[in-house]
């Protein structure tokens, strides 16, 4: 397949690939995993979860988006020794609402927003958009020990 593997997910109208990223407290990249958007965002947790337990023995629990309350993330999870803790949104308002644990994720997303490398999918495999994302962590990481009173990291 030219250009590597993509998809459509029907449900949240995304042609292309979907990204899925673990974070620490802080919101330092622990793993992410690039995808076919026609996968299901379920399915490819266990597959995040299984790339990232080695690496942090110390991970003990997993805060997720009511997307992973699923028998699969739950069975990887108990595999693998983890706790689920899945963050629901509340019922109310629509739209963007700050939910406990899930801004950091956003966060994340946001701080990586800023390189433009990442902003479309240019990348013709998975593993190269990884690769990409994880070089944006890295500076961004780098930054902060060199800089640690600036708030802000100059454009890339």
């Amino acid at each position: 397949e030219s250009g590597g593997p993509r998809g459509y997910d029907a449900a949240k109208k995304v042609k292309g690939r979907k990204r899925h990223f673990a974070v620490d407290t802080q919101g330092l990249l622990l793993g992410v995993l690039v995808h076919a958007a026609s996968i299901q965002d379920a399915d490819s947790a266990g597959e995040l979860l299984r790339r990232i337990k080695p690496l942090y023995n110390w991970l003990r629990a997993v805060f997720a988006d009511s997307i992973y309350d699923r028998l699969a993330v739950l069975l990887a999870c108990f595999l693998l020794g983890l706790t689920l803790i899945v963050v629901r949104r509340v019922a109310g308002p629509k739209g963007f609402v700050l939910l406990p644990r899930r801004w950091v994720v956003e966060r994340t997303i946001g701080w990586l927003g800023r390189w433009r490398r990442l902003s479309k999918d240019y990348e013709q495999r998975p593993e190269v958009a990884e690769a990409m994302v994880t070089l944006a962590m890295i500076r961004l990481m780098l930054h902060r020990l060199a800089h640690p009173n600036r708030k802000r990291l100059p454009a890339p």
